[in-house]
This record gives structure tokens, sequence and C-alpha cells, in this order.
């Protein structure tokens, strides 16, 4: 039991390895001062479901410190069970407190989209990334990062852009024909290792048919209950290039372009399932998504590009696929909704493809 009477986290066991370390160092006061600041820190960044936010960094450290061992099996160990190894040797490092610190300094920075450090570019990427189907993106990124960053902290912005790309397109459709976070633990892993052993992220042993790929994605039921939705209709705004970055604060949701009410009560589209795939959907904000989700294209308009009414000025989406659509169509057809869904999934398998993730066609 810690001091306020509640179990001990993983975290909290750690700490307790670690002031002994530095006490023996006789750096015990400056350990204290430093665990605080990193706590603190922590808290403002991670919001994990389970456990405390200080888990969450040890567990992007174990990560790195797995790939480091060379570690691929798909089963992973308790954080308690990783870090007691060998008496907490992991622990009995300097380093690993300096590395503690440093990670959690690079996701504050994530989470700040802080220009400073990052492209926009890189930052679109992210914003891509923190509507991912899982949180494996975490952890690789973690590894990526801790092992290429320079002296300073920084990363080279083309080859940290390429990678970004890389892991999206892969997780993304892994996330499709391969469901589950627990599937796509063998190739990241793998993967994990190529990065520490500065190799190129490839994802060579995992490439994907082009023919049945396709045919996944196309029969993949897109409901909002599963996460992969969100996330193809994040990447498709951002694909946009005209798509600026919006704030990592604002709360998206899915918005049905034509409405299901308007289904239920004409029966416009000849095949009803059209209203869930994704060429009738797209992400919208919360504050304005409760607002337009029952209207015609039409009357929806004013929500997308905003309007002024005797309360103020109402702001539209940031989302300038909508704000197209709403200035370019005067309603949105069945038509509309099918001939996006085929522009959508061609895309993304272009992506794939230039990404190079698609099985070459043996001559």
């Amino acid at each position: 039991m810690n001091d306020r009477g509640l179990p001990l986290s993983d975290s909290d066991i750690f700490k307790a390895q670690l002031y002994k370390y530095f006490t023996d160092k006789g750096k015990h006061d400056s350990f204290i001062e430093r665990w605080k600041k990193l706590d603190e820190l922590c808290g403002q960044i991670f919001h994990p479901s389970n456990g405390v936010p200080m888990d969450e960094l040890f567990t992007r450290y174990m990560y790195f410190q797995r790939a480091k061992q060379g570690i691929r099996t798909s089963t992973t160990e308790a954080l308690r069970s990783f870090y007691e190894k060998d008496s907490y040797s992991i622990l009995k490092n300097s380093k690993t407190f300096d590395d503690l610190e440093i990670l959690a300094n690079f996701w504050n920075d994530v989470s700040n989209q802080d220009t400073d450090v990052f492209s926009s570019r890189v930052l679109r990427k992210l914003f891509v990334l923190n509507y991912a189907p899982n949180g494996m993106w975490c952890y690789l990124v973690s590894v990526y990062y801790m092992q290429n960053k320079d002296k300073d902290g920084k990363l080279d912005d083309e080859k940290f852009y390429k990678f970004l790309e890389k892991i999206i397109a892969f997780i993304w459709a892994y996330a499709v024909t391969n469901p589950g976070v627990n599937a796509l633990r063998t190739p990241a892993f793998s993967e994990m290792i190529s990065v520490v052993n500065n190799k190129e992220v490839t994802f060579a042993d995992y490439l994907f048919d082009k023919d049945s790929t396709k045919k996944s994605i196309e029969n993949f039921k897109y409901y909002n209950s599963r996460p992969i939705t969100k996330s193809m209709l994040a990447w498709w705004a951002f694909n946009d290039r005209k798509q600026k970055l919006v704030s990592i604060e604002n709360v998206f949701e899915i918005e049905h372009i034509y409405p299901k009410n308007r289904q239920e009560s004409e029966g416009g589209l000849s095949n009803s399932e059209n209203l869930e795939i994704l060429g009738n959907k797209a992400l919208l904000e919360k504050r304005i998504n409760i607002r337009a989700s029952d209207y015609r294209l039409c009357d929806k308009k004013k929500y997308y590009d905003g309007y002024e009414n005797s309360r103020g000025k109402k702001d539209g989406t940031e989302i300038v696929e909508l704000r197209e659509i709403a200035e370019t169509k005067k309603d949105y057809t069945e038509k509309d909704i099918l001939d996006r869904n085929k522009t959508i999934i061609e895309s993304f398998l272009k992506y794939m493809d230039t990404e190079g993730l698609i099985k070459k066609k043996e001559k």
C-alpha cells in the first residue's frame, strides 16, 4: 500500500527501486525532485484507461528495452514482471531515469503539437495517428524516437515523416485484414528490432496482396463502433493537402453526410447499407455534429460553413472536404456516396503501394 492507503501501482514499485539506487549514489534529494516533476508531466500527457500515467511512460520505455534485447515474442509480459528481472537491473542505471525524462518530454511535445519541435507535415501525421485503431503506434514511435534522437533530443524531420507514413499505412491496412491489436504485435515487434538495429522499417515479411486487400477494405463493415472507421476518416481528411492541422484537443465524431433519419423518412437510398460505408462518413466536430445530424445537405451547409445569429458567430468545421461538399453540391446523393467511397478506397490502396506495402506480382 502507498501513503494514501491505495494498492501500489507498478510505477510505485519502480520509484522505490530507483530511490534506493539514487540514495546509494548520494543523490536521493535530486531524485525526489526529478520524480515529482516527471510524475506531474506524465499526469498532463497520459490518460490511460487502466493504471496510472507513470505506468504508461514505463510501458513505452519497456518496448524500447524489449527491442534492444531482441525480444520478438508476441506475448508481452506484465510491466512489473519485465522490470523486476535480474533484481531490477534496468532501473539500477542512471541512464534509465534520464531516458524516461527524455521520452516524457518527447511525448509532451507531441501532445502540445509543438511547432518548434516538429514540422507541419509531421504534426499532421501525428494527428492522424491520434485516431489509430489501437495504441501500438505509440510504442513504435517511442522505440523510433529513443533510437534515432540526436544529442539535443531532436529527430531528422524527413526520416521521421517517412517512418510515420509507413506505420500509418501498415497499421490501418492490418486493422482491416487482421483485426485486433494482438495480431499486430508480431509485425510490430519485428520492426521495433529493425529500428534499434538502424535498419529501415519495411514490414517486408508482412506485405499485402492487392486484390485480397482491396476486397477486405471494400467488404469491411465500417460501423461507428469500430475504431478503424474513425481512423480511416482521419487519414482521408488529412490526405487532402489543403487540410490544415487542427488542435488535438478538438473532439471529432463521425458524421453521416446523408443522414440516417432522412433514409428512414424518405428511403432515398436504394441500399440502406450505403449509409454506413466510408463514402457517407466524415469527421466532424462534436459541437457541430449534434446540430447537423438530421439535416439535408442544403440545410447542413450553414453548420459546415459557420453562421451568425443573435447570439453571435458560430464557427464552421475545420474539415476542408465538408466545406467543399457544402460549396459545390446542392444535395448529397447515393451516387455521391458510392463515388466518394470508391475514391477513398482507391486512394488508400495507392497510398499502401507508394509505401511499398503491396506485394509485387510475379511475372
